[in-house]
């Protein structure tokens, strides 16, 4: 069953006139993992806006839990049914890892930073101290310590290496998984389209299933 929906959405700027998205409907479920692809200016981090809220359908509507997010409030919407994972991390530079998940959920603990692959001492470090790779762990972690059932990632292996990459990989698909989260990732990566459940290609302004 699923937990997010569009149902024939449509995204024009209204300054230029340019369509990005003709009328689209998709289904996304809790526990998978899905990548969504498409050449850089296809319309991938307007899509991820429309589903988080931060940009209004031109038509059609968006549902959670059957439920249009427009009439429960776009505010609402994102405080309670969405975590965000960004490609630049999105921390506060000047908190450790923990002050940064207890920012969302004052009850976190270290543990899930441990799950997410950090030392126990590292929980206490200043952000500004951490690779780039283990500030993603941070971030990731602060999407899980949330409620929200849903995780949108934007690019969230775009600025790390090989390896790391792989690691951040297992642990989104874990987070969708054995969470039961419903997991999206906008992605230039092929590594993190191949490992995903389901991928949608962005394609002449519409989302076409790979």
């Amino acid at each position: 069953m699923s937990i997010l929906k569009m149902n024939k959405v449509e995204f024009t700027y209204e300054n230029t006139g340019v369509q990005v998205l003709k009328p689209t409907s998709v289904e996304f479920e809790k526990g998978k993992f899905y990548a969504v692809v498409g050449k850089s200016g296809s319309g991938k981090s307007t899509f991820l806006g429309l589903l988080a809220g931060l940009d209004t359908p031109t038509a059609g509507e968006i549902l959670v839990d059957k439920i249009d997010i427009a009439a429960m409030g776009y505010s609402y919407h994102r405080k309670h049914n969405i975590a965000l994972v960004f490609q630049n991390y999105n921390l506060i530079d000047y908190l450790t890892p923990l002050e940064n998940l207890k920012l969302v959920n004052a009850k976190a603990d270290g543990e899930i930073l441990e799950r997410m692959g950090l030392e126990k001492g590292m929980a206490g470090r200043n952000i500004m101290h951490l690779s780039g790779g283990q500030q993603q762990r941070v971030a990731i972690g602060r999407a899980l310590v949330s409620s929200a059932p849903i995780v949108l990632a934007d690019e969230p292996t775009g600025n790390l290496d090989e390896e790391t990459t792989e690691e951040i990989i297992q642990i989104l698909k874990d987070v969708a998984h054995k969470d039961n989260k419903c997991v999206i990732v906008v992605t230039h990566s092929d590594k993190v389209a191949k490992a995903a459940d389901v991928v949608y290609q962005l394609k002449e302004k519409t989302l076409v299933k790979k």
